[in-house]
């Protein structure tokens, strides 16, 4: 099994990994590319994070409908509803495997997203 790394970081990670037929995707989080975090609430940044697991999918060549299964990192587990209305829009039917978490991050944020992805070579 072969493995490729896709994208770069200004921190020692990979934004996307493929190994095989399965793609790793880093925690994604809600910055713009100038590394500035998107200002509002959870659903402002819970969709800047779909926007950019959907950069780092494209990276491997993949897409949201290939994830099988995200971690969701919220800051606060009150922010659960609304986080979890905007990330069902990008899963309209047959989504992912998930667990969602509440934990502090390592940047003023609400939100860090990770994923897997099946995509057969």
């Amino acid at each position: 099994m072969t493995k490729q790394h896709f994208g770069s970081s200004h921190v020692p990670l990979s934004p996307a990994v493929r190994a095989g037929d399965s793609i790793h995707i880093s925690g994604q989080v809600p910055t713009l590319p100038d590394g500035s975090v998107v200002p509002g609430g959870i659903e402002a940044q819970t969709r800047q994070v779909m926007e950019n697991l959907a950069k780092a999918l494209a990276l491997a060549g993949a897409g949201l409908e290939d994830v099988v299964k995200t971690t969701v990192i919220l800051a606060d587990a009150r922010d659960f509803g609304a986080f979890n209305k905007v990330y069902g829009s990008y899963f309209p039917a047959n989504p992912p495997a998930r667990t969602t978490l509440e934990a502090r991050l390592m940047i003023d944020i609400k939100i860090e997203i990770e994923a897997i992805a099946y995509k057969p070579l």
